[in-house]
């Protein structure tokens, strides 16, 4: 007879699971990933789901300049930097499931303030309270692995939940573009809502507590200074931290200009949708070589192979580009930006596993403050490199470019410090 609550026993093949007290029968690993890549998805699809509408909310708001647009993608980061600077925290004390609930809440709350924005300014408003809301899925989602998984057994799962996840933004700006084309833009803040409420059934429903309440810690002033500042100075944790941001960075300058960038430089705009899924994909494959790899050749190797390949195709696309006055032909473009993109795979699940391996109890804080630092330096590197745009490709290419080099030099740092947990 099955005993609510019971203790999760099992191994999988090649993971090692701990042992925790939960109210549910454990998820197999095919669910587990799915859940949490979905949770994961909701902040790219609220950021890919939009691209297509820029154009129709700059028209709507009678925006002077079209890359105003990107205020919209830069809003939603800084909500989840401030989100993030909480939600790990408060799941350490009251455990992964409530925290999560109530994160997808205000997201929802901020995706009604949007959606029915009579201003500019109120719908970066509601793009902020998005932002603050879906933080808890991006953080929490990854203290769940954190909880049952460890080593290269985390960075496996970590690969996984990546490639599933990659599978977002390569449709979601097509089912972005038909969603507005067909109910108008605003229907994609509905979209937005539905998924968010969808996902609070599936997680309430079937996914255990992974957090033991004899492993929770109280929000404890004290304590949480104490054990942010083991964190902050714990040289493994920052140095992944801060190269997961710079990394990261390229993207989301490659995000916030991408729909400008296709339509003035290639006269691309119907099409878009189709071109932004083709450079998503060899992320996707990466991330799905990168799970099946790291089990026999460790995290620190793909991810350092993953770099110097990175670094070395946006040396080449820089010269390229040097060559072109800034603009190569659109099948160099596409080439060079694929070949760019599917060095990616290699590095995020094993960088974030690299920082997460000596968080131990402090998951939730640990993986709050790593990715909330991570998404500022993001940030602040993208609008940095975006004050550089003047209709050419260079930005995108030197902030890979220029982060690569950094990030090789952080990620042998990270792995010459110790793991000794915080």
């Amino acid at each position: 007879m099955y005993c609510r609550y019971n203790y999760l026993t099992r191994l999988f093949r090649s993971s090692h699971i701990i042992v925790l007290q939960m109210p549910l029968r454990p998820l197999k690993t095919t669910e587990f990933v799915l859940l949490c890549s979905s949770l994961i998805s909701l902040t790219s699809f609220s950021i890919d789901g939009i691209l297509p509408a820029f154009r129709q909310i700059s028209l709507e708001y009678g925006l002077a300049e079209t890359s105003d647009t990107q205020y919209l993608i830069s809003l939603f980061f800084f909500g989840m930097v401030f989100g993030e600077l909480t939600v790990g925290a408060i799941s350490d004390a009251i455990g992964r499931k409530k925290t999560l609930a109530g994160g997808l809440a205000i997201f929802c709350a901020g995706t009604i303030v949007a959606m029915t924005a009579p201003t500019m300014e109120q719908m970066l408003v509601g793009r902020f309270i998005q932002g603050v809301g879906v933080s808890g899925s991006k953080v929490i989602t990854r203290a769940v692995i954190r909880d049952l998984y460890e080593g290269e057994a985390m960075a496996r799962i970590m690969s996984f939940v990546m490639m599933t996840f990659i599978l977002v933004p390569m449709i979601a700006p097509a089912v972005g573009q038909l969603i507005a084309n067909t109910f108008g833009w605003e229907s994609i803040f509905l979209a937005y809502l539905i998924m968010a409420i969808g996902l609070m059934f599936w997680m309430g429903l079937r996914q255990p507590e992974t957090l033991a309440v004899k492993d929770r810690l109280p929000l404890s002033g004290p304590i949480l200074i104490r054990n942010a500042l083991a964190i902050f100075t714990h040289r493994r944790v920052i140095a992944c931290a801060v190269s997961s941001g710079l990394i990261f960075s390229g993207t989301l300058v490659y995000l916030s200009f991408a729909p400008t960038m296709f339509f003035e430089l290639y006269g691309i705009e119907d099409d878009f949708p189709l071109y932004f899924a083709i450079l998503a994909l060899p992320i996707g494959l990466s991330s799905y070589l990168n799970g099946k790899l790291v089990m026999r050749y460790g995290m620190y190797r793909l991810c350092m192979l993953g770099l110097f390949l990175m670094t070395s195709v946006n040396a080449v696309f820089w010269i390229v580009a040097f060559v072109y006055e800034g603009v190569p032909p659109f099948w160099l473009f596409m080439s060079l930006f694929l070949a760019s993109f599917g060095c990616i795979g290699l590095l995020f699940g094993n960088i974030n596993s690299m920082g997460m391996q000596s968080l131990g109890r402090v998951a939730g804080l640990g993986s709050s403050l790593m990715f909330s630092l991570s998404s500022l330096v993001a940030v602040g590197a993208s609008i940095f490199w975006g004050q550089f745009y003047e209709q050419t490709i260079v930005p995108f290419i030197l902030a890979y470019l220029c982060a690569g080099i950094v990030a090789m030099i952080l990620v042998y740092v990270a792995n010459k410090s110790p793991i000794a947990p915080v």
